[in-house]
């Protein structure tokens, strides 16, 4: 948080960058604001990330698809994804959508949505790289800071040094750069990104472990997480959702597809 707008400042409209904090709100309060505060990392393609000056992705469209089924404006706050849980905490948005693996170590701390998709953590590297788990015995694998990736790579035995970086974006040029010998990141996050670099020699390889991704919100903010749930629900059954997932990734994502 205190490297929040040195970091985003020369990329991000100021108006997009974490204020300072607001008063814990309950869903009344919030409906009666007619305005959700909602966070995203703004780095994450093809979840949260910048097309140019606008703010899109999955889960940015379907963050406001759930502002718009609730009839409320959505107010979003851009927040490095390390930083999220600790602002959150201190009642800076109302919730988070940034692709939040759930880990019994983060519910110690915030509460969760219904996961609005399933994922899980797959490794990339060089065609003649490490694209096995075991493959990883002795070497040097990269991933994005204060994610589910990180923690399970360091539960990978035999690796022999884990970078981390403040983004994928980064932990994907040191691969390319070759200053790691294989990257581990989301499976869509990486198909997108290797679609993007065809001539990177670089390919998918083995997935290390399924997950199930949700918005976080500040625990025991029952009403509220009464509403997201809702509203996701509604979504997923009205087409909303299936024709997001089909735009952004030409197939169904959800945790029952």
């Amino acid at each position: 948080m205190r490297f929040l707008v040195k970091l985003l400042s020369a990329v991000i409209p100021l108006s997009l960058v974490l204020s300072g904090p607001v008063a814990a709100r309950e869903w009344d309060a919030i409906k009666q604001s007619g305005t959700i505060i909602v966070a995203t990392e703004g780095g994450f393609q093809p979840f949260n990330y910048y097309d140019g000056p606008k703010l899109t992705g999955f889960e940015v469209e379907l963050a406001e698809a759930i502002a718009k089924k609730l009839g409320l404006k959505l107010e979003w706050r851009v927040v490095p994804f390390d930083g999220q849980i600790a602002a959150l905490k201190q009642d800076r948005f109302d919730f988070a959508i940034a692709s939040h693996g759930y880990t019994a170590e983060r519910a110690k701390s915030v509460d969760f949505a219904n996961p609005h998709y399933c994922t899980g953590g797959q490794i990339a590297a060089h065609k003649d790289g490490p694209l096995t788990v075991a493959a990883l015995d002795g070497k040097t694998v990269g991933v994005q800071l204060a994610t589910s990736y990180a923690d399970a790579a360091k539960k990978i035995k035999g690796i022999k040094t884990i970078k981390t970086y403040k983004g994928d974006p980064e932990a994907f040029a040191a691969l390319k750069a070759k200053k790691v010998d294989a990257w581990i990141s989301d499976k869509f996050t990486v198909k997108a990104t290797l679609e993007k670099n065809p001539d990177a020699g670089i390919t998918a390889g083995e997935q290390v472990f399924v997950e199930r991704v949700s918005m976080i919100l500040r625990k025991n903010n029952k009403g509220l997480a009464e509403q997201l749930n809702q509203a996701l629900a509604e979504l997923m059954k009205d087409g909303t959702y299936k024709a997001l997932s089909e735009k952004y990734f030409k197939e169904d994502i959800s945790c029952r597809s």
